[in-house]
């Protein structure tokens, strides 16, 4: 994790981004003898989502010879880094991986292409209008959401069950999520689960079921110094316990299963994306199990579905109708689904999920059934996060580093981070 805080503003990388003409990606050197065209398509994942990956675009350049496809993929934090960096130097890939808090950064600072230009080959009648819309800015189809996920707490159930204390249920709330910590810290010897303390999703979490907001309609932050210092001081509490991970197992955190608490074996949970959870299998085993997010005092649940990711493609790709076809394949081909199962969340085609959830083996099938069992009893998802949100939740993380290395009091880096927050925002 970087040392120095981010204070270059979006603005400028945005405005570097569209002076960058001359280092327009896909250019045509890109195509081969023989009219051979090549693609740069990019995703953060896991091992396991890699995998599939590479599988499906195999697929695809089979069944399209005239067209390779150079892939890359990182973690969460890594991958986002080396995206902005890109789409700075007007260097984008061809098609690439979105997540919900860049979808609007990238579309308003003119990095991606409007699909709807490329309807004759994108197809998105089997999408439901409602999530088909969260990838729209400004009237433009700047990305197509590829599956709905929502957060779980995740969990070895082999160890959690050695110690003895009664599983998480539904509508758990954070109070007593933070009680069974405790308990499994007294009876296991190791901390519960990773600290959440940094997590800007969880906080979220948190803010939804308090009937609060991260953000505003229409802009601005929807919560006060107040309501941070008292998420910060509850974390910081639990860590102070020893129930969650320690700072310096937290700094560690890059966005890669392998380096949470519970991938270092040096805790029983964490918290996470359902799909993503996948990860864990190679490092837990068959025990990984999902939990719903702890809910506000009253029930009120927290969690949402959201857009798992999006898939866009770069505004200035030399190949806009090969981009277009390498993302419905992804999307609307019924062999690529059953390639990439539940990798990314539950496919968004009706008509694929449709015939494909009941085929689901594995850690596919466990993802299925958490979707279902918190199916209906969570609040809308709130609108799509503004410019800025990506480079807030590195700003949100680093703060919290403050707190927990005790260089500030949860108060101070609250006002800090809110104040951070506004001048990015604006």
């Amino acid at each position: 994790m970087p040392a120095d805080r981010t204070t270059r503003p979006w603005a400028l990388l945005v405005t570097l981004a569209l002076t960058a003409l001359l280092t327009a990606c896909g250019g045509p050197d890109d195509s081969g003898g023989g009219g051979r065209v090549t693609l740069r398509y990019t995703w953060w994942g896991n091992p396991d989502r890699a995998a599939r990956t590479e599988r499906a675009v195999a697929l695809f350049e089979k069944r399209h010879p005239g067209v390779e496809v150079q892939t890359s993929f990182a973690g969460y934090d890594a991958y986002k880094q080396k995206l902005a960096t890109q789409a700075a130097g007007g260097d984008a890939p061809d098609v690439m991986q979105l997540d919900y808090r860049m979808i609007d950064q990238y579309a308003t600072g003119g990095v991606l292409l409007d699909l709807r230009e490329q309807s004759a080959v994108l197809r998105t009648d089997d999408i439901d209008p409602g999530l088909l819309a969260t990838g729209e800015v400004d009237g433009a189809l700047a990305g197509l959401v590829q599956a709905r996920g929502t957060e779980t707490f995740v969990y070895d159930a082999a160890q959690w069950k050695a110690t003895g204390v009664a599983p998480p249920r539904a509508g758990w709330t954070w109070q007593e999520w933070a009680d069974t910590m405790r308990e499994l810290t007294r009876k296991s010897g190791k901390p519960g689960a990773t600290d959440p303390g940094q997590s800007e999703d969880c906080f979220e979490v948190w803010l939804r079921g308090q009937g609060k907001s991260l953000y505003r309609e229409g802009g601005g932050l929807g919560f006060t110094v107040d309501d941070l210092t008292r998420w910060w001081t509850f974390t910081d509490g639990l860590r102070r316990e020893g129930v969650v991970s320690t700072a310096r197992q937290t700094t560690q955190l890059d966005g890669t299963v392998e380096n949470t608490a519970l991938g270092r074996g040096t805790a029983i949970g964490d918290f996470n994306w359902d799909a993503p959870a996948s990860g864990y299998l190679g490092i837990v085993g068959d025990g990984v199990t999902l939990a719903p997010m702890p809910s506000g005092e009253d029930g009120r649940p927290g969690q949402y579905f959201k857009p798992s990711m999006f898939v866009g493609a770069a505004a200035n790709t030399a190949h806009p109708k090969e981009a277009a076809q390498l993302i419905d394949f992804l999307i609307n081909d019924p062999e690529a689904a059953g390639v990439l199962g539940a990798s990314r969340g539950i496919p968004v085609n009706e008509s694929i999920r449709a015939d494909l959830v009941p085929k689901l083996e594995g850690f596919d099938r466990t993802v299925a059934d958490y979707q279902d069992s918190v199916d209906g009893s969570l609040e809308a998802p709130p609108q799509a996060p503004p410019s800025g949100d990506s480079a807030l939740q590195t700003t949100f993380s680093r703060d919290y580093d403050q707190v927990s290395f005790e260089r500030m009091s949860p108060r101070e880096a609250a006002e800090n981070y809110v104040t951070e927050a506004k001048a990015e925002l604006r």
